[in-house]
């Protein structure tokens, strides 16, 4: 009955036939809302899909090429042990840098929980030593081997056991938001599908004196499939200008809030949510089209 071959007529449009359908009313009001707040709710699961994406690559290659060894040793063996352990860091491939924490910096790192004044020097903390890997990675394994025949006090953290958790959790969080998206379109569907049933309804006398005049099914779902795309069209682009305004008050990104002060659109990402629109238009060229042929069918 109706293909995207007549993409163009849609779009041109038809006055005669656009009386077939009410301008305004309840079905009007309802396909307006639920795109518009769709669209708003679609911009914010965008936002979160994308920023859950750049969580997990920046946890995935920031942490991927970095371990840590920590020195555990008496206070007076604690040096010796932290330069042989430098020693062999050297000499061991897949390394690209390697250095000790000072005091002021593992201070730094401890003051969240113990405060400013925290005496090192006097306190069983281990020394820390920073490692940094090449592009191809070092063999954990056979550093640790080398580590605990000459420096006994060491202990490799390679992050793996604790990267990969945090890596699938950002990843799944930005599936997540890809599926919210596929919802928000379903129930877009799903609501301009039962407005535009209920006004073919509604339009029951109407559609008969047109059948009777000799107008063609194709003829009467075009006035409706065009009416509702661009009412839906329209109200997603309310919806998502709204939605990128909330998303600008959105505080941006810092190292100190981490995540949850980074859920904007950062560069090209800016460009996704103009997308919701015409998706919000395509699924209600869809739906209406659908109800359309099934509606017709059962007035014939």
């Amino acid at each position: 009955m109706f293909n995207t071959a007549n993409l163009s007529a849609l779009v041109a449009g038809d006055r005669q036939a656009d009386r077939v359908v009410p301008p305004t009313g309840f079905t009007a009001q309802l396909t307006l809302f639920a795109a518009a707040a769709m669209a708003f709710l679609a911009v914010f699961a965008l936002a979160l899909s994308l920023a859950a994406g750049r969580l997990a690559d920046r946890w995935g290659d920031a942490l991927a090429r970095s371990a840590t060894i920590r020195i555990v040793a008496p206070l007076d063996q604690r040096g010796a042990q932290t330069d042989a352990a430098l020693s062999i860091l050297q000499t061991t491939k897949g390394v690209q840098s390697a250095r000790a924490l000072s005091d002021a910096e593992q201070q730094a790192l401890l003051a969240p929980w113990f405060g400013p004044d925290l005496a090192l020097d006097t306190l069983p903390v281990p020394r820390l030593i920073e490692v940094i890997e090449t592009a191809e990675g070092m063999d954990p394994a056979g550093l640790r081997l080398r580590l605990a025949a000459e420096v006994p006090g060491a202990v490799l953290d390679d992050h793996s056991r604790w990267r990969e958790p945090l890596v699938q959790a950002a990843s799944r969080l930005r599936l997540l938001g890809w599926m919210s998206i596929v919802l928000i379109a379903a129930a877009v569907a799903a609501m301009i599908t039962l407005a535009a049933n209920a006004a073919l309804a509604a339009n029951a006398q109407v559609i008969a004196v047109l059948r009777l005049v000799g107008a063609r099914d194709d003829y009467i779902a075009r006035a409706f499939i065009r009416r509702f795309t661009l009412r839906a069209f329209w109200g997603a682009v309310t919806g998502t200008v709204l939605g990128l305004l909330a998303v600008l008050l959105l505080p941006s990104a810092s190292d100190a809030g981490g995540f949850l002060t980074g859920l904007g659109f950062q560069g090209i990402h800016w460009l996704w949510p103009i997308l919701i629109p015409f998706l919000a238009g395509a699924v209600a060229f869809a739906a209406t089209g659908a109800a359309a042929r099934r509606t017709l069918k059962e007035l014939a």
